[in-house]
């Protein structure tokens, strides 16, 4: 428990990070282009939250969403900066935890990471955006609730909950996979408890 936020600033966690930050990047996009009902930007996040720890996990969801948001104008996902360091961080703690080494201890990593997800974004949501999230589904359920009468920030609860609950349970599966399929002295690079400082 004392390593959960242990860091190792090693070359591999350095080079790690650009990385992540790339795939979040182009998942976000991919996401975007074929207007997803889902946002598949913390792939990368997850990642380096699952080898590199919570803070590299933080690290990477925070400047991808400063990187995303300037670089394409988009200021919703300047916001959201938030959540993301949220998802890392939370995703890095259970995987410290021992959570991503088997697939119950994912899903179960992945329901941890969308209800943090929704705890940071509802506020959000409800503050800048009136309590939509930008998401075709979930603000369609937003919609609905309204029209019900439901009160803004309830509305704004379960639409995020339909929208951050799936994707991150989709995130952490493909990254469950990757990690499995990575070699072992390439995950060692980045064990808090190891000495291993190169591939060599």
């Amino acid at each position: 428990m004392k390593n959960v936020f242990k860091t190792k600033l090693s070359t591999a966690s350095l080079v790690l990070i650009p990385a992540c930050i790339g795939i979040n990047y182009l998942g976000k996009l991919f996401a975007s282009v074929l207007k997803l009902p889902l946002w598949l930007d913390s792939i990368g996040t997850c990642i380096g939250g699952a080898l590199g720890g919570p803070v590299i996990g933080g690290i990477c969801g925070a400047a991808n969403n400063l990187i995303y948001g300037f670089t394409t104008g988009d200021s919703i996902t300047l916001v959201y900066a938030l959540t993301s360091l949220g998802i890392g961080i939370a995703v890095g703690i259970m995987a410290r935890l021992g959570r991503m080494e088997k697939l119950g201890g994912a899903l179960l990593t992945a329901v941890v990471a969308g209800l943090v997800a929704v705890c940071i974004s509802t506020p959000l949501n409800v503050l800048f955006w009136g309590g939509t999230t930008g998401n075709v589904w979930g603000d369609a359920l937003f919609a609905a609730t309204q029209a019900g009468g439901m009160p803004v920030a309830l509305g704004s609860l379960l639409d995020e909950v339909v929208v951050d609950v799936p994707d991150k349970i989709i995130t952490i599966l493909v990254v469950f996979a990757i990690l499995k399929g990575l070699p072992k002295k390439l995950t060692a690079l980045y064990d808090v408890n190891d000495s291993i400082e190169s591939l060599d």
